[in-house]
C-alpha cells in the first residue's frame, strides 16, 4: 500500500505537470497569436495613415481638428472585429514634412499581448545637394566639399570630394578652355605624383578613354550621365510667398532706396536698417562694392509665426538666429521685369547655435544671391542659398585697384547652394575666396525651412522600429 501510494502520488506530480506544462504551452500559443495579430494591427495603423496623408498631406489629426491619441477598431476581412489600433501623431516644426506616428496595436481577446510601432515619414525637399547649378560649373583648387554635388551642363573639378560628382551630360566642351570635348566630369588636376593644375585640354579625361578613378580627387567617384535636377522644381512661387508673408508672415515693401540691411539675432527678433547708400569702392576699382554705407534703423521685429519674410528689394543679411526656422526672400512681384529683380547679399557671418536641425534659413534671391567687396575675411553662411534666376557667389573684383579686399581667406557654407547659374566665389587670377568649404547639411533634405521647394507630393518612410 505505501508503494501504491508512493508510486500514485508521483504519477498525480508528473501527470499534474504535465498538464500545467500543455495548459501553460496552450496560453503561450494563444498570447503569440495575439501577439502577431497586434502586430498586424500596428502596421495597419501605420498604413492606414500613410494613406491618409495622401489624401491630406498636413492633416495631422486625423480629420478630427482635434489632439489624439486617435482610436480606430481593426476588423477582419469579414468585418468582424479583431482589436484596435492607436495612433500618436506629432505633427513637424515649422517647414518640415517631418511626421512621427505611433502606433499601437491592441487584439480584443488579450490586452496584454499589445504591440508599438514608431515610423518616420517625411516629403523630400530639393536640398539634397551641397551644391546644384543648371549650368555649366567649375570647382577650382582650394575647394573641398562635403557632400554630393551635380550641374545640369557638366563639370571641371579640381578640387577634392568628400561625395559622389554628378552630371546630367556624358561629354562637354569646357568653356574655360579650346579644345575638343571633356568628360560630362573632368578634372584638370595632374596624375599623381605629379602635382598643380593643367588647364590645357586633358586628352586622358576626354572621350572615348575610360573614366579613370582619381581618388585623389574624387574620393567616393563620380558619375555621368546622371538624372536632370528639374530646376523648374527649384523657381519657387514667389507670388504665393508674397501672399504668405502679407497674411501671416514679415512683408516690406519697396525702401525706395538701395534696400534693407536685415540682423538676425539669438532672442527671435530680427533689426532692420533702410541702406540710404553703398560704401564706395577703393579709388580705380571698377566694380561695386555691394557694401552697405549709411543706414537709418527702422525697428526691431520678432521672426514671424510661419517663420516667412518676403522683402520687395536688395537685402543685405547678417548676425545668428537660435532654435528658429526662417525662409528670407528678396523678390519684386510681379516678375516683368529682368533688370528690377532683387538679390540677397551677404558680407557677414550668418550662423546657427544649433546644428542638429533645430536652427534652419533660407535665403532666396529672385535674382543673386552675393558676397560683396568688403566682406569678412572668413567668412561662414549657415543657410540654403537659392538663387532663382541668377547665382550663387562672389562679384568678380579682378582690378588691383580693389586691393586688398580683392582677396579673401576662407568662406564656409553649411547648407546647400541652388545656383540657375555659374556658382563661384573664386577666379582664375586668383581673386576670391582663396579657400571654399562647401559643407551639406543633410537636415535640410527632410526639415528644411519654411516654403521651401519640394521635389515630390508622398511621404517617404524615413525610419520604422518596434518598441517595448
Amino acid at each position: 500500500m505505501i508503494q501504491v501510494l508512493v508510486f500514485g502520488a508521483m504519477a498525480v506530480i508528473i501527470i499534474g505537470g504535465l498538464v500545467s506544462f500543455a495548459v501553460g504551452n496552450a496560453k503561450l500559443g494563444r498570447h503569440i497569436v495575439s501577439s502577431e495579430k497586434a502586430f498586424q494591427m500596428a502596421e495597419a495603423g501605420l498604413e492606414y495613415y500613410r494613406w491618409h496623408l495622401a489624401h491630406a498631406p498636413t492633416d495631422y489629426t486625423d480629420g478630427t481638428g482635434g489632439a489624439g491619441p486617435y482610436v480606430k477598431n481593426f476588423y477582419d476581412r469579414n468585418g468582424v472585429l479583431q482589436g484596435t489600433f492607436t495612433l500618436t501623431i506629432t505633427a513637424p516644426p515649422l517647414g518640415s514634412t517631418l511626421i512621427t506616428i505611433q502606433s499601437v496595436g491592441v487584439p480584443i481577446e488579450d490586452a496584454s499581448a499589445s504591440r508599438t510601432i514608431v515610423s518616420k515619414l517625411a516629403i523630400p525637399s530639393f536640398a539634397n545637394f551641397a551644391a546644384v547649378t543648371d549650368a555649366f560649373n567649375r570647382f577650382g583648387s582650394g575647394t573641398e566639399v562635403f557632400g554630393p554635388i551635380h550641374s545640369n551642363e557638366g563639370i571641371r573639378f579640381d578640387g577634392l570630394a568628400h561625395n559622389l560628382v554628378t552630371s546630367f551630360i556624358s561629354n562637354f566642351n569646357d568653356p574655360d578652355h579650346s579644345g575638343n570635348n571633356e568628360l560630362g566630369v573632368h578634372t584638370h588636376v595632374n596624375l599623381p605624383p605629379s602635382s598643380g593644375i593643367n588647364n590645357t585640354f586633358r586628352p586622358l579625361e576626354a572621350p572615348p578613354n575610360p573614366v579613370q578613378a582619381r581618388p585623389d580627387v574624387f574620393l567616393a567617384g563620380r558619375s555621368f550621365p546622371a538624372p536632370e535636377v528639374e530646376f523648374d522644381d527649384v523657381t519657387t512661387d514667389l507670388e504665393v510667398m508674397k501672399t504668405e508673408a502679407e497674411d501671416d508672415g514679415l512683408y516690406f515693401n519697396n525702401s525706395n532706396d538701395d534696400g534693407y540691411r536685415v540682423v538676425l539675432k539669438t532672442n527671435g527678433n530680427l533689426d532692420l536698417y533702410r541702406v540710404n547708400s553703398i560704401q564706395n569702392s577703393p579709388s580705380g576699382c571698377s566694380t561695386n562694392s555691394w557694401t552697405t554705407g549709411s543706414t537709418t534703423f527702422l525697428g526691431s521685429y520678432p521672426f514671424p509665426a510661419n517663420g516667412l519674410i518676403f522683402f520687395n528689394d536688395n537685402i543685405w543679411v547678417q548676425g545668428i538666429i537660435d532654435g528658429a526656422r526662417l525662409t528670407i526672400v528678396a523678390a519684386r512681384i510681379p516678375d516683368d521685369n529682368a533688370s528690377l529683380r532683387r538679390s540677397v547679399t551677404i558680407n557677414n557671418d550668418v550662423t546657427y547655435s544649433n546644428y542638429d536641425g533645430t536652427d534652419t534659413l533660407a535665403l532666396i534671391g529672385q535674382k543673386d544671391v552675393s558676397v560683396g567687396l568688403y566682406s569678412e575675411d572668413d567668412l561662414r553662411i549657415d543657410a540654403a542659398l537659392v538663387a532663382q534666376n541668377g547665382r550663387v557667389g562672389r562679384f568678380n573684383y579682378n582690378d588691383n585697384d580693389c586691393s586688398p579686399y580683392h582677396v579673401r581667406n576662407t568662406i564656409t557654407s553649411y547648407g546647400t547652394i541652388i545656383s540657375s547659374q555659374r556658382y563661384g566665389f573664386a577666379y582664375v587670377g586668383g581673386w576670391g575666396y582663396t579657400n571654399r568649404n562647401l559643407i551639406y547639411d543633410s537636415f535640410l533634405l527632410y526639415s528644411p525651412p519654411p516654403f521651401f521647394p519640394q521635389t515630390e507630393d508622398f511621404y517617404e518612410v524615413i525610419s520604422w522600429k518596434e518598441i517595448e
